[in-house]
């Protein structure tokens, strides 16, 4: 199994659970429409509207390749790759279209990065497999699988998280000395919501687009009963 070092990128894209969340993920919540795929764009007033509402920013995805792979060739052969085994153990490859990145690792598993949805992350792990096939190595596209989508909405109301913490203790935690969003862990789907006071929510560990539309229609309702007048 491919070591993961405490500074490894890898290891920060697959924290789907946030418990060391960071200025980044409230940053997320402020970027523009552009930085992700809009559905379309009406005032939430409802589960659906607010479905509606919902951006996929980032789409985790892995392949495995089936053979070993050695990491100095691909990178010494490839253009745009990066390889510092000191720091982590992987190769960093990037392609522009569609833009990610893949972390290439001996045993022959890829991990794609920055799609924007499923049918990105497959096509891009096409194309890296396809660089790699292209220097020698007998690689197929096995057990493609999406492992993380992260997605933001906009209730575009403001929300009482501390009275939603105090209800709902079992499923969310808060503390806005740390950070400035309430993490609810829902059981099914089991998806993680960052829930900021000012109605945005970040979705993360979700497998497909299916799981944050049924969390989001879970937690209309409730945090509509928590909107401050």
């Amino acid at each position: 199994m491919d070591k993961l070092t405490p500074e490894s990128p890898l290891k920060m894209l697959l924290n789907s659970a946030p418990r060391q969340t960071s200025g980044s993920l409230s940053q997320l919540v402020k970027q523009p429409p552009q930085a992700g795929i809009l559905m379309q764009t009406p005032v939430p007033t409802g589960p659906q509207e607010a479905i509606n509402s919902v951006l996929v920013r980032n789409c985790v995805a892995t392949v495995s390749v089936g053979c070993e792979l050695n990491l100095k060739t691909i990178n010494f052969r490839t253009r745009n790759s990066e390889y510092n085994p000191s720091r982590f153990h992987g190769v960093v490859m990037r392609i522009r279209d569609p833009r990610c990145t893949a972390l290439v690792f001996r045993s022959g598993k890829i991990i794609c990065t920055g799609a924007k949805n499923e049918q990105q992350a497959h096509l891009g792990l096409r194309k890296f497999v396809r660089i790699i096939q292209k220097l020698g190595f007998d690689v197929k596209f096995l057990d493609f699988k999406v492992q993380n989508l992260v997605a933001t909405a906009d209730l575009r109301f403001p929300i009482r998280l501390e009275n939603l913490n105090q209800m709902h203790g079992q499923f969310s935690s808060y503390e806005p000395e740390l950070f400035p969003g309430l993490i609810y862990r829902m059981v099914k789907p089991r998806v993680v919501l960052l829930i900021f006071v000012n109605g945005k929510i970040v979705f993360t560990g979700a497998k497909n687009q299916r799981e944050i539309n049924e969390s989001l229609e879970n937690i209309y309702p409730i945090l509509q009963s928590f909107r401050k007048n």
